[in-house]
């Protein structure tokens, strides 16, 4: 089958279009045809060798982590699924590899697709769709009447976590640039700070939670916004020890990551607040409650543009770009 291929860590490398090997299908797999896959910027990360340490990964090997296909066979335990159905998933971290014709992906990291999105449209939802509800429902606990930042609201996550904030019941500020203010709008934002013409920590206090994925800088004025008892939680960094118990890391990188986060931790604590960082993980579960929430008109997907499989590579270069409005995605069949 044809597939992008990861063949090296090197910063900025184009992926291989080449051939690999039909995947292997186990007994609790589900082999999907995929239709479409999303890009993300854990892809070029994996790519510059910046989670090889904590995701390692054995060369030669296929990225991608968003899929939306068609059921082409099953395993001998799997029960939930049939040949032709359609789905979606984000396959879990060891088994990546949606920049290709099929993958096999086990029955628990994989949901029927919303009844109302096109396979392209759904390509677009696992990882960001997954990474909201795993902030914000799991980790921020988040209640009707709390007051949350979520940082880069036009961007993927932003845009998904925005919508699951105001189904929740929470009173949602965001920034963003100039051109994407009314999209976030749109979108449900109740307070939007344009980052060109206003300073975040300046303009907002008081909240309950932040939702970082942007920079250190970004991370570290966002303190000045929350009140005491408040949850910071970033998916861009740095890594903590919690993190680093629960990936079941060794000594040498709990003690890593307990150095990188120390300066954010120390600071949270004389603030009275929590960090967390959160990588967030496959579950077909939650993608089956996610699809709900779409399929009820409470959510949609938000995509800036579609490129033919052929283009990965120029996929990934405007992802990496920072403009994208939403997500992106790959059109494989």
């Amino acid at each position: 089958m044809k597939a992008f291929i990861l063949d090296q860590y090197k910063k900025g490398a184009a992926l291989r279009l080449g051939d690999m090997p039909e995947p292997t299908l186990g007994d609790d797999d589900v082999l999907i045809e995929i239709h479409a896959a999303g890009i993300n910027l854990l892809d070029s990360k994996i790519r510059d060798g910046e989670f090889k340490l904590i995701l390692p990964y054995r060369l030669p090997v296929i990225l991608g982590h968003d899929l939306a296909g068609t059921v082409s066979r099953i395993g001998s335990k799997v029960r939930r699924f049939k040949p032709g159905d359609e789905v979606y998933s984000r396959p879990r971290d060891g088994r990546i590899g949606t920049f290709a014709q099929s993958i096999a992906v086990n029955q628990a990291d994989v949901a029927l697709k919303p009844r109302n999105l096109t396979l392209e449209e759904a390509a677009s939802i696992p990882l960001v769709g997954l990474t909201a509800w795993q902030a914000l429902v799991e980790r921020a606990e988040l209640k009707a009447g709390q007051k949350i930042l979520i940082h880069a609201g036009s961007g993927g996550v932003g845009a998904f976590a925005i919508q699951l904030a105001k189904h929740l019941g929470a009173t949602v500020a965001t920034t963003t640039s100039t051109t994407n203010v009314e999209l976030v709008r749109s979108l449900g934002a109740d307070v939007i700070v344009d980052y060109k013409k206003q300073d975040f920590e300046k303009a907002l206090s008081g909240y309950d939670v932040v939702l970082n994925s942007l920079d250190g800088d970004t991370l570290e004025k966002s303190l000045d916004v929350l009140k005491p008892g408040g949850k910071l939680i970033s998916i861009s960094g740095p890594p903590d020890p919690v993190f680093a118990s629960q990936q079941g890391l060794n000594w040498v990188l709990k003690q890593a990551t307990r150095l990188l986060s120390f300066g954010i931790r120390s600071k949270a604590k004389r603030r009275g607040v929590g960090y967390s960082f959160l990588l967030m993980r496959a579950d077909g579960g939650q993608l089956s409650q996610i699809g709900s929430l779409i399929e009820a008109g409470i959510i949609r997907p938000v995509i800036d543009r579609s490129f033919p499989f052929a283009a990965t590579n120029e996929a990934m270069a405007f992802v990496e770009a920072g403009r994208s409005r939403g997500k992106v995605v790959v059109k494989i069949r």
